[in-house]
């Protein structure tokens, strides 16, 4: 994407905001040397909190799991958890205002997520019952709804696994529902921006919600070459002045921000990406894994688009450096496509490029070198990425990458 300005210029207007959801949509807003906000120390996890299912009859994984928490042996307390515990309230009629409907569960189900079972009592609830005893997480989504701090109205709630396995059901539930903080808002500022006419016409109105914008960010490079990153910004304009960079600028201070901003360390990425795309295979080795999986959006952002290389090529992959499967994205990246390329940065993504579209055309062959470094460290488990609470669950092995490779007709040979 490119846009007649001139960038030659002091500072570099490195950010080019763009309204994709609102008024214009895909009118250029400005463009800025930075935005205040935009990278951010990621928010620590949440404590695990404690939570008791009332009046519980469990089944399935749960049941399995509260007879492997109140068994002697250490061996099966590792089976005492569950990586997510779905909370479906039973409404009674009329269904409470506001609640929608879906599939499974509805709009006022709550999810429990890294549950640890820690044991069951019989429960004053009903004969057989029990009251489960978990530790957990809850899930928060700010951009779908705030937790309640009172649970709904509800003849007691239906229990589901991940992959909506039923769980059983419980009466009411202790811990879920209470007040909890609301995160702080941290504030926006475009800094050394030159609006365009859009973004001019909200700063122009009077009333504070007639100034709302809903944009996203694209990385603009060197040579004026804007790659979007799909980072939203939405937020409320609420004042300018000259720019503390150049007075023929402005910085631009608004009230809202980004769910979720670019880690902190990222900067050193952009930077790296703004002068052009890498030249050397590696340069992502030496970072932790929720940077890593940041170089290979950067590098799914800033991919040129070209066609695939005809089929039975030869690829090699470097794995010295594939201690995790974001280093395996960041190496096969490497692998097709060259320093800075890109092959896919989570399973979904990988799959799809192995289909087609993405620089190789199948049948190809993959010479996967130090392929012990992977075979060490991608082993079976559970995970949960860093850079992503939500996405717990199975760990990726490497031979659930190899059987990828080989039901797409792909020929590794480790060395």
């Amino acid at each position: 994407m490119e846009h007649p300005w001139t960038w030659d210029q002091d500072p570099p207007l490195r950010w080019l905001l763009v309204d994709e959801y609102t008024g214009d949509t895909g009118a250029a807003l400005g463009v800025c040397a930075g935005i205040d906000g935009l990278f951010a120390e990621p928010e620590p996890p949440p404590e695990p909190e404690r939570f008791t299912l009332v009046g519980c009859d469990p089944a399935g994984p749960l049941r399995e799991a509260l007879q492997a928490a109140s068994a002697p042996s250490g061996d099966v307390q590792a089976r005492a958890w569950l990586p997510a515990v779905m909370l479906d309230p039973v409404h009674s009629d009329p269904v409470p205002g506001g609640c929608q409907r879906y599939d499974v569960g509805c709009s006022c189900m709550e999810e429990l997520f890294d549950v640890e079972v820690l044991g069951h009592r019989p429960s004053i609830a009903g004969d057989g019952l029990v009251d489960a005893e978990l530790r957990g997480r809850l899930r928060i989504l700010p951009e779908m709804h705030w937790p309640p701090a009172h649970p709904p109205e509800a003849r007691g709630f239906l229990l589901h696994g991940q992959g909506n396995e039923p769980l059983g059901s419980c009466r009411s539930t202790i811990g879920v529902f209470h007040d909890r903080p609301f995160p702080v808002e941290q504030p926006v500022t475009l800094v050394g921006c030159r609006p365009e006419e859009p973004l001019l016409t909200l700063m122009r109105r009077r009333s504070a919600r007639n100034r709302h914008l809903q944009a996203t960010v694209h990385a603009v490079d060197a040579a004026g070459r804007a790659a979007r990153t799909y980072k939203v910004l939405s937020a409320v304009v609420i004042g300018s002045a000259p720019s503390r960079l150049d007075a023929g600028l402005l910085d631009i201070t608004l009230h809202g921000g980004f769910d979720e901003p670019f880690p902190d360390g990222a900067r050193e990425i952009y930077d790296l990406w703004y002068a052009g795309r890498p030249s050397r295979r590696n340069l992502w080795a030496g970072y932790d894994r929720g940077l890593r999986h940041e170089w290979a959006g950067a590098a799914l952002f800033h991919r040129p688009h070209q066609p695939d290389r005809p089929p039975g090529l030869t690829y090699d992959l470097d794995g010295r450096f594939v201690t995790d499967i974001e280093g395996f994205y960041c190496a096969v990246g490497e692998a097709v496509n060259g320093p800075g390329g890109y092959f896919g940065w989570n399973l979904d993504a990988f799959d799809d490029c192995l289909r087609g579209g993405w620089g190789a055309a199948r049948p190809f062959r993959l010479v996967w070198h130090h392929a012990e470094v992977a075979r060490d460290h991608l082993v079976p488990g559970y995970d949960r990425p860093p850079y992503d609470l939500r996405s717990w669950g199975p760990a990726v092995t490497m031979d659930d990458l190899l059987g990828m490779f080989a039901r797409a007709g792909v020929t590794v040979q480790l060395r």
